[in-house]
């Protein structure tokens, strides 16, 4: 037997013995999500080792050169950027430097202009407006048909009775279209304006000399606009609100001897510090803010003087403070490299001043203040910590909550005056502006005090995004390189798209091919009259003399041709633009009306932006969502944690109810029963603790880590667990970076607050804290922590920082009682990897069961371990780790290889669980969503282990999904990890399929799969030689997890998804980081948040959280969608049914084009007689109710398949309107010839508008009654409007007829005292009706849609009373006492009514107002909803549950239905002994309360029953017509 082959060191044996990879696909699938975290982190070491490796063979290639090599790398380096080459040219920015002669023009000019820092998200401007919203509406070919037919009805010769008449309906819907766009552009100008008048910090009185003397545009300068050196009215407007004209400013670097931390205590309690010294304000880490930025403060400003400016309050005794005496002395050169030329004598007129965001250019110093927003991408030149750090947040840009540290440029890092600022000279060379968030390289050159010319890179870590804001920093000295269109973020961002929904876009078909037969019809016509008046000796030689324009006949062929266009101009609906306008518009109303997405806390209800598109809604098949702020809350709990074996906490996390429920498990108690049982044991517990210690700094109300037992073995003395504990929450209030901070030192000396750059940190501090073991103070020399109630101080003396790489940070104390201690915590499988060799195996194994469980619950777990230090041992190390820290070269792995050398022999502690906290009702919207057939794709800026989590703890990854990690460093590497993907599928599924059928999924029809992908294989993957292989592995996975993905790379995800599988895609997000995928998705969706404004603004939806979207898709959406198809639909037929009856006269008047109708009635058809009826089916119409469509998602399914407008639809409709616009013509033309037609007063009935107006009335009849038939949601307006437009056509026969016209003369007292009309109108309507009527019952009753199944259990089942809902009948039996005006006031007003009682029904416990919004579950039907297995596209296969037995109730084309339950006679009086858990009483109770706020999405059908056969026991048939 051959042994396996031995692998040498520089060969990469990942995966080779792994038996859990299959052999041929060379591909690893996880489920769990213990085993899913553990391959992400298995994966990064494999390519980590791989790296090292790589690194390693070209370090002994060419050992010989490797000296030159190395200086020659080293110069690259400095240089210039050695990745790949940016394109766009370079930019050199000179500060106190004059311009070479190469960039200047003849008039001393800079050559280069860069773009201002204005930036502008509209569409239009003002002199773009009118062209560009013309293209646009131009771009819908009916307009441009439209314009054609008003262009000749201009000419005389073809008749038009009023041009004029005619050119109103198009300008109408251009005029209305219009002023929507403008309002929508308008909204957005207003973001932008508040943007852009912002307020910033700059130098003043000095020169940049990289923007012009005068930057104005060539407009501005034709009408003398703001001229240089005036200071403009948005400026003087600013100044005088912040109380002066400008502002001195004196800066001083911490850590002086005034400002040095106090080693006693109470200075370091009153005075908080960090570390270097900076001192601290009240900032939290993941406090909100907003963007764009507030006005300034004034609670922060302190003024002096009208004439003096103004100095904030981080300023040293502002009370006392003197310019004169505050001004630094002159500086001496430092030793060290600088850019400040000490030579150069400052003119001391530099001063700060504040202006405005859009007056930055590039060039400009700006100084930026703790709090502040970033005003455009910024170098760091000087910083307030003597070090040069300083720490922005920038969730904005990539979703992330913790600080990012950055540092100022070394060169530059003295500056802290307007002085030095004049005093420096340098040139910045920085390259092109570009997308990447994570990459910047510039060279700074300058010439120090020996003038040697030196030269400093500068890196990301030096820049400063716009878009950011200023943490943890009093003031930030800064030169602005990118400005507005320029920044990272507007690059990110792209343009704002004209979105055009897919029905409108299809519509455009419908209109060539009606175009094509109206073309079809005119030229039939003009053929056939050219033929007819070519004929001689006939009777037109007598009495059309003179009729035709020309005695050409194919001149007069052609004018034939042109009549008809306008005679039949109809079959194109100019009408049904305008229909579609005054619907969408009344579909956003109700939108933004629905109280069920109006979210309390924010005050903020679902904005619609963009009303055009609303019918996309219903046809979504993929959602592109955020993680941070859009499916989180940014809160992080501390809930469990396993200590020394034994596991701790209670409670039961979202992803384990969601697992259990989808495993068919009801004995979970209901949120509202946990939270319940948790604040009881949080009670016992902390008495237990109170009774042991006394806990000063303890905040109950904060704890979230709840365990009796926890308590119990603290308080036992006896027990060796107490050791364990203490020992394990001793390291959590030690090993962390986190500051702590006293709001309030003399009212409230013992509350304390905790800042850190990770909301995990300040979790595990804050539990610590709770618990009894706070961390105090921390200085230079101390850290104090209290432990119990006793006092202890440690001696810090390193702290190895985290990072992504690391996945593990530690510090090394001196104990109080002298020993040294190094404590760990870290990911579980880098700890372990460190364990020493004598730990107890027992403990490891069990910490480890722990954690899989803690993770599989979708819980963040850290490893905690410690180990201690011999003095030699420390003192060795510390002279090796000070050394690496010190070098050039290398220093990163210098500093990494010193660490491996101290991190290891650890032992363990135990380990701590933490959840990221969800949205409220995230998991439960993503479930009813998946429900509905619908794919989400997680596309995060966070880490691949942070996704991985919350994407279990929200559901979204579940335990029976085969996830699949794409992890690569090259092009190749993701090659073949996306085939062996694919494969892995194909193996099981078998091929791809493309037909859009089989569009939209079913949860659990097959194996599922999950890919989750970092940012740098992503890159790869959307490559043009990748990314269709990418495509096809993706769109077959149920879901996506992105990470450490840009905005750009977001945007590029959503349109592959969008272009190359056509599909109808949704974005959502809370940032700005998000608008690129907002922008480029049909439907972008915007929450309003915590990250500001930006993403809200750019969307076409905004609201308060996520789980509204369930709401907003699968009922406004689909309703939408069916609405707007169904009156797409009936408008082409109506049109059809009208035209072709005139068609259908041609013949019998020698095809000359005259007029069957009533000119009057041409005017009136489309604008009164029949608009109402299809105006109201698609804005009022519903299938079935808002209730029954959350509580049966898979209905949604019909639109993502497009079911609903399809081109045979078109086509049915189509030849619907041509058999009854037959039918409406030719029986009354039966009627007059085959008999001799005689009024009751002996008038004949021989006219033409005797004729016309008998085929008009049963036309109109007909399609007013087919709209009717297509009508499911009947109410008193309904009936009004089919009823009544019929009615006022009558009308107007009887008004008009008493008036004087040529040929409409007493045609009310001929033709309504006919029996023959009214016979000939009857059987015309019921003749033409009959077939429709006919398919209608057939399809509905033997061949039901899934919607038809559940309207029936809505009328004759007990659907209503499953879903909480009280009956018409059962409401009307109300008295007087559950009217509304005795109820509670709801959210939004207090003069307001919110909910109605069920009659005789005392109000609920709750004192408050009821807010469904609040409801945990809001978009879940009850427990017992019946469940799918879609056996085809239509039918349901449901089982309800019963009284006292299982029947199973198969909902379909071929249904049956068994009862066994006994019920009573009438089904409003049925008992059920079903089986009710707690929550879903709950739920009842909750939905037994109806909404007044929103009547026309709640409002009941009509549940009286119809025509309907009925079984003895009042069992209903689900195939039986409704």
């Amino acid at each position: 037997m051959l042994g396996k082959r031995p692998t040498s060191d520089g060969d990469v044996t990942d995966d080779e013995d792994d038996r859990s990879i299959d052999p041929e696909l060379r591909l690893r699938t996880v489920r769990t999500a213990a085993s899913t975290l553990a391959e992400s982190a298995a994966v990064e070491q494999r390519a980590e080792k791989r790296k090292t490796i790589l690194i390693n063979k070209n370090k002994k290639k060419g050992s010989f050169f490797r000296r030159g090599a190395e200086k020659k790398r080293s110069t690259q380096d400095l240089v210039g950027p050695t990745g790949p080459v940016i394109p766009g040219q370079r930019r050199t920015i000179y500060v106190n430097r004059p311009l070479p002669m190469s960039e200047v023009d003849s008039k001393n000019e800079p050559l280069v202009r860069y773009p201002r820092n204005k930036v502008r998200t509209t569409k239009y401007t003002i002199l773009t407006f009118i062209p560009k919203n013309l293209y646009e509406q131009f771009r819908r070919v009916a307009n441009v048909y439209f314009l054609v037919l008003v262009i000749l009805q201009v000419f005389p010769m073809f008749g038009a009775a009023s041009p004029q008449t005619a050119a109103l309906p198009l300008i109408f819907i251009i005029t209305v279209t219009a002023i929507k766009d403008g309002i929508e552009d308008y909204r957005r100008a207003q973001v932008d304006e508040e943007v852009n008048t912002s307020a910033a910090t700059k130098l003043g009185d000095w020169k940049n000399v990289n923007c012009q003397t005068d930057p104005r545009e060539w407009y501005e300068k034709l009408l003398g606009i703001n001229p240089p050196g005036k200071v403009t009215k948005g400026v003087q407007k600013l100044r005088q609100r912040e109380g002066g004209e400008g502002m001195q400013i004196v800066l001083s670097k911490s850590g002086s001897d005034a400002s040095s931390l106090a080693q006693d205590y109470s200075s370091v309690r009153s005075t908080p510090m960090g570390p270097g010294g900076r001192r601290l304000e009240d900032i939290q880490s993941v406090d909100s803010h907003s963007y764009p930025p507030n006005s300034i403060d004034a609670s922060r400003t302190t003024l002096v003087g009208s004439g003096q400016g103004w100095k904030s309050e981080m300023f040293e005794d502002a009370q006392n403070w003197n310019p004169s005496s505050s001004l630094p002395s002159l500086p001496q050169a430092p030793t060290g490299f600088s850019a400040m030329d000490y030579r150069r004598r400052p003119s001391g007129q530099a001063k700060w001043e504040r202006t405005l965001w859009k007056k930055l250019e590039v060039g400009d110093v700006v100084v930026l203040r703790d709090h502040d927003q970033i005003p455009a991408d910024i170098v760091v030149l000087s910083t307030s910590d003597p070090e040069g750090m300083c720490f922005v947040e920038t969730k904005n840009l990539d979703g992330e909550t913790n600080l990012k540290p950055r540092k100022s440029v070394s060169a530059t890092s003295n500056v802290v005056s307007e002085e030095d600022l004049e005093r420096l000279s340098f040139v910045l060379d920085c390259e092109p502006p570009h997308q990447n968030l994570y990459s910047h390289q510039s060279i700074l050159r300058y010439t120090d005090s020996n003038s040697e010319n030196k030269q400093e890179s500068v890196t990301i870590n030096e820049l400063l995004l716009r878009g950011c804001a200023v943490r943890n920093t009093d003031w930030i000295i800064g030169l602005v390189v990118y400005t507005g269109a320029d920044s990272k973020i507007m690059l990110n961002g792209g343009a704002t798209p004209s979105k055009r929904s897919k029905i409108e876009k299809e519509t455009n078909f419908n209109v060539i091919v009606n175009f094509v037969v109206l073309t079809l019809m005119c030229l039939i016509t003009a053929i056939c009259n050219g033929i007819w008046e070519s004929k001689t000796g006939t009777s037109a030689d007598i009495f059309e003399v003179g009729a035709i324009e020309s005695n050409s006949v194919a001149v007069g062929a052609l004018i034939t041709f042109v009549v008809c266009l306008i005679a039949f101009q109809n079959i194109v609906p100019i009408s049904l633009y305008i229909s579609i306008e005054v619907v969408k518009t009344i579909q956003a109303f109700f939108i933004a009306q629905d109280i069920d997405m109006y979210y309390k806390p924010l005050d903020a209800a679902c904005v619609p932006k963009t009303w055009n598109i609303s019918d996309d809604l219903g046809q979504i098949e993929y959602i592109f969502s955020d993680k941070t702020g859009t499916l989180t809350q940014n809160i992080m709990e501390f809930q469990k944690c396993s200590i020394n074996g034994v596991a701790y906490g209670e409670g039961i996390t979202e992803a384990q109810r969601g697992a259990a429920v989808r495993e068919g498990k009801g004995d979970l108690p209901s949120p509202e029963e946990q939270a319940r049982s948790l604040e009881v044991l949080k009670r016992n517990m902390l008495n237990t603790l109170d009774r042991t210690f006394k806990n000063r700094y303890g905040q109950p109300d904060r704890l979230t880590l709840v365990s009796p037992q926890l308590a119990t073995d603290v308080a036992n003395r006896d027990s060796p667990q107490r050791n364990h504990i203490i020992a394990f929450f001793r390291a959590l209030a030690i090993c962390h970076s986190v500051l702590p901070n006293r709001p309030d030192p003399k009212e409230n000396p013992f509350y304390l607050t905790y800042k850190a750059e990770s909301p995990d940190e300040a979790a595990l501090v804050s539990a610590a804290c709770d618990l009894g073991f706070p961390f105090v103070a921390k200085g230079k020399d101390f850290i104090d922590i209290e432990v119990m109630g006793q006092t202890e101080r440690y001696i810090p003396l390193k702290l190895l920082e985290f990072n992504s790489t690391r996945k593990r940070m530690s510090v090394i104390v001196r104990n109080p009682q002298g020993r040294i201690v190094l404590y760990c915590k870290g990911a579980d499988s880098v700890i372990y990897e460190r364990l020493s060799a004598d730990q107890d195996p027992t403990l490891k194994a069990q910490t480890t069961k722990d954690m899989e469980t803690f993770a599989n619950g979708g819980l963040r777990t850290l490893c905690i371990g410690y180990r201690y230090l011999e003095e030699e041992e420390y003192l060795e190390w510390s002279a090796i780790y000070d050394a690496a820290t010190s070098s050039v070269n290398d220093r990163d792995e210098a500093i990494d290889k010193a660490n491996e050398r101290i991190e290891h022999s650890l032992y363990v502690l135990g380990a701590t669980a933490l959840e990221d906290k969800l949205q409220e009702g995230v998991p439960e919207a993503i479930e009813t969503l998946h429900q509905a057939g619908i794919k989400l794709w997680i596309l995060t800026g966070d880490k691949v282990q942070t996704a991985i989590e919350i994407a279990f703890s929200c559901n979204l990854l579940k335990s029976d999904m085969d996830v699949m990690i794409l992890q690569a460093d090259s092009l190749d590497g993701a090659r073949s990890k996306i085939e062996a993907g694919c494969n892995k599928i194909a193996s099981l599924l078998g091929p791809p399929s493309v037909d859009p059928q089989s569009r939209g999924f079913v949860p659990g029809a097959q194996a599922a799969f999950a890919v989750v992908i970092d940012g740098e294989t992503l890159g790869f993957a959307l490559k043009p030689e990748l990314k269709v292989m990418f495509l096809n592995l993706a769109t077959q996975c149920e879901t996506v997890v992105c990470c450490r993905v840009s905005p750009a790379q977001k945007a590029l995800v959503v349109k592959l998804v969008k272009e190359g599988r056509n599909a109808m895609t949704l974005s959502i997000g809370d940032g700005a980081n998000d608008v690129a995928m907002i922008q480029e998705a049909n439907i972008g969706c915007g929450l309003f948040g915590l990250e500001g404004s930006q993403a809200a603004m750019s969307a076409d939806y905004a609201f308060g959280q996520f789980r509204f979207l369930t709401k907003l898709l699968l009922v406004h959406g689909r309703w939408s969608y069916q609405r707007i198809a169904e009156m797409h639909s009936n408008f082409f037929y109506k049109n059809v049914i009208w035209v072709f009856a005139m068609f259908w006269y041609l013949p019998f008047n020698s095809f000359d084009a005259t007029y069957l109708y009533q000119y009057t009635f041409i005017l009136l058809y489309n604008l009164i007689f029949t608009s109402l009826p299809v105006i109201f089916l698609g804005a009022f119409d519903q299938d079935v109710h808002a209730k029954a469509a959350l509580a049966f998602p898979q209905l949604y399914i019909r639109g993502i398949r497009g079911l609903e407008y399809t081109k045979t639809k078109f086509w049915l409709y189509m030849a619907d309107g041509l058999y009854q616009s037959a039918i409406v013509f030719f029986i009354p033309y039966a009627a007059w010839t085959l008999g001799n037609v005689v009024s009751w007063n002996g008038k004949t009935i021989e006219s033409l508008a005797d004729f016309g107006t008998t085929v008009s009335v049963a036309a109109i009849f007909s399609a007013n009654t087919y709209v009717g038939i297509n009508t499911r949601y009947w109410t008193f307006l309904t009936w009004i409007v089919v009823v009544g437009s019929s009615v006022v056509m009558l009308l107007w026969i009887v008004i008009y007829s008493f008036f004087q016209s040529s040929d409409f003369n007493d045609e009310v007292v001929i033709l309504f005292g006919n029996v023959p009309f009214w016979a000939c109108v009857v059987i015309s309507i019921v003749i033409a009706l009959a077939p429709r009527f006919l398919i209608k019952f057939i399809s509905t009753s033997y061949m039901p849609l899934d919607r038809d199944i559940v309207r029936e259990m809505w009328v004759y089942g007990d659907l209503k009373d499953r879903l909480g809902i009280k009956h018409r009948r059962d409401r009307k039996k109300g008295d007087i006492e559950v009217a509304p005006m005795f109820h509670q006031p709801h959210a939004r007003s207090q003069s307001e009514v919110s909910v109605v009682y069920e009659s005789g029904r005392a109000p609920p416990p709750q004192a408050d107002y009821v807010d469904s919004s609040q409801d945990p579950r809001p978009m879940q039907p009850i427990h017992s909803r019946p469940t799918y297995q879609h056996a085809d596209s239509r039918a349901l296969r449901q089982r309800l549950p019963s009284d006292g037995a299982s029947p199973t109730t198969t909902v379909g084309p071929d249904t049956t239905t068994s009862y066994t339950q006994a019920r009573s006679t009438s089904p409003r009086q049925t008992t059920q002994t079903m089986p009710v858990s707690s929550y879903e009483m709950q739920v009842r109770h909750q939905q037994e309360l109806t909404n007044a706020s929103y009547r026309t999405a709640d409002e009941d059908w009509d549940d009286e029953p119809r025509s309907r056969s009925r079984t003895p026991d009042n069992r209903y048939t689900p195939g039986q017509a409704l």
